[in-house]
């Protein structure tokens, strides 16, 4: 596990991801730089989708996204004037456009762009959460050799664990490659759409643990409406109702994530 400390002058980047979609992988970047922002970490969501589920759950409107992740990676804008305040206290945003389909193939293996680009900003943030599609493009690869971990939100449900599987087949490559990032860590697996009614979701949390042991994060995300209502509004859960179960969970992960990391909060 990767330590993390408020005396280090750069900002520790964290790439969420997961190559199935549907998983609640937005939704947790969202509610989990949310939840970081609010007990005073100056938190940054970069979108690296070009679906932008992350710039609409963050509120952000499309006439707003002019300045985007593509524009970063295209070389059109410096990363710095691309970011976007959210409106939440210690949040901002690096929006995503449809444009940003196109840069897989600009990419072209240019595996370490994201990395070099970012080192503008890492002194001006204490996390940064980047949102990778739901692919192991480039984008993705660049995001990986981008970040110092991964964070990886899984749904409890059967094909759960093939996908996951392809995932670790993926990390294995970056570590294994000096030329990619060794030095990449499992930040966490994070069980999503938790139903403690269904046998299925004890099942698949049973096999997580006993394969990924004391990197699954006790806290579990339930199914729960207002997590799907929350995003239609533009609004991160906890903002939309913050007492209703996914908010507590949300909370309780960032809890969770600083004291994994050794974030003292004052």
């Amino acid at each position: 596990m990767l330590i993390y400390s408020p005396k280090k002058l750069m900002a520790k980047v964290v790439s969420v991801i997961n190559q199935k979609g549907g998983v609640g992988k937005t939704t947790s970047v969202i509610n989990l730089a949310t939840s970081l922002a609010a007990i005073g970490q100056k938190t940054l969501i970069i979108d690296l989708d070009p679906q932008g589920n992350a710039s609409t759950g963050i509120g952000l409107s499309q006439d707003r996204r002019i300045s985007n992740t593509y524009d970063v990676l295209s070389k059109k804008n410096e990363i710095s004037t691309t970011i976007h305040e959210s409106g939440i206290k210690n949040l901002s945003i690096i929006p995503s456009s449809v444009d940003l389909a196109g840069a897989e193939i600009e990419l072209s293996g240019n595996t370490k762009l994201l990395k070099v680009l970012l080192q503008t900003v890492l002194k001006d943030y204490d996390i940064i959460l980047l949102d990778c599609p739901p692919s192991l493009g480039m984008l993705t690869i660049n995001a990986l050799c981008a970040s110092n971990s991964i964070l990886i939100p899984v749904q409890c449900e059967f094909f759960a664990l093939e996908g996951l599987s392809h995932l670790m087949k993926t990390y294995e490559m970056i570590i294994g490659n000096d030329n990619a990032n060794p030095e990449l860590e499992i930040e966490g697996v994070l069980l999503t759409m938790y139903d403690k009614r269904n046998n299925l979701t004890q099942e698949v949390e049973i096999e997580v643990r006993k394969v990924f042991g004391e990197a699954v994060y006790k806290t579990v995300i339930p199914r729960n409406i207002r997590i799907s209502e929350a995003p239609s509004y533009g609004l991160p859960v906890m903002m939309y109702d913050i007492s209703c179960p996914g908010s507590i969970a949300y909370i309780n992960l960032a809890k969770e994530f600083v004291q994994r990391n050794g974030i003292k909060i004052e």
